[in-house]
């Protein structure tokens, strides 16, 4: 009768410690998905688009491809 208490204490344990971890990797993919879908960089607004005031200002106003 003892083994049979502690087979299932065993396994209750088991089955707690498996729980833990699946809950564990819920939380981290949680949290990794809200960084990226919430992120406030967007890099669109930091591409460059053309030449900026300081080569104007050496070069003049032409851009080279006009």
């Amino acid at each position: 009768m003892a083994t049979s208490v502690s087979a299932s204490a065993s396994n209750r344990t088991e089955r707690q410690d498996h729980q833990r971890g699946e809950l564990h990797g819920i939380r981290a993919l949680w949290r990794e998905f809200t960084a990226i879908a919430f992120s406030s960089y967007r890099p669109e607004l930091h591409y460059m688009r053309g030449p900026g005031p300081a080569w104007r200002a050496k070069h003049g106003e032409r851009a080279p491809n006009e």
